[in-house]
């Protein structure tokens, strides 16, 4: 009788511990609204920030970013770093190419991503200075103590293409696993990778003069760069 009644009691204990973790994940979690992260995010997911990790940006990492131009809190993926630069290209056969030159120098790579190649249909050229939308392509310096976003569902999201460079001040933390308590952003779906672009860019304008954009060459395929911003 008494090992029946111990065996109640630790029973009813988990299931009380199993209710206030649910109850702290809702409290503490970020709901997401709508698809502009989708297939990695989907509308009504909850998701946590790994703690201590406000006001840092990570290349490939999904954050948590308050932005100033609306109030609201996005949850979007972090492409560029301070001191890179950033461009988009957008042709009838190729819709969206995101270029990179890691902190300015070096060769140009082309970010690749699953989701993207299998969604992106009608975007558009990037950047202009601040980092939004342009009407050609050309490569734009990511300021300091900022970063270049964007959502993983690139047609349907708001991202530096329409608000401009995300402040770094304003990430209020890495998002983590869904509805996890010990989070890691890690896990959350494919991460886009970096491949050295090839030759000339069709439709890359430099920021710096007219001409077609060039890469310094063929390269294989490599893991990104994880060098934390400023």
């Amino acid at each position: 009788m008494n090992a029946c009644r111990a065996a109640f009691a630790a029973l009813g204990g988990l299931v009380l511990l199993c209710l206030l973790a649910a109850v702290v994940v809702t409290a503490l979690s970020v709901k997401v609204e709508g698809s502009s992260m989708a297939p990695t995010l989907h509308d009504g997911d909850r998701l946590l920030a790994v703690p201590g990790s406000a006001g840092e940006v990570r290349r490939f990492d999904v954050v948590l970013l308050r932005s100033r131009h609306q109030n609201a809190l996005l949850v979007k993926r972090v492409i560029g770093l301070p001191g890179d630069r950033i461009a988009i290209v957008s042709t009838a056969r190729d819709p969206f190419q995101v270029l990179i030159q890691e902190r300015g120098t070096g060769p140009v790579y082309r970010v690749t991503a699953g989701q993207w190649d299998a969604q992106a249909r009608r975007t558009g050229n990037c950047c202009a200075e601040d980092g939004t939308r342009s009407a050609r392509a050309a490569l734009r310096t990511v300021p300091a103590r900022a970063f270049f976003y964007l959502g993983d569902n690139p047609d349907l999201s708001d991202d530096s293409r329409a608000y401009g460079w995300g402040e770094i001040d304003r990430v209020e933390g890495r998002v983590g696993l869904r509805g996890a308590l010990v989070p890691t952003s890690a896990e959350l779906g494919p991460r886009p990778v970096l491949e050295e672009a090839r030759g000339a860019v069709p439709g890359l304008v430099p920021a710096s003069g007219p001409g077609p954009g060039r890469a310094s060459g063929a390269g294989p395929r490599r893991a990104p760069g994880m060098g934390p911003g400023p």
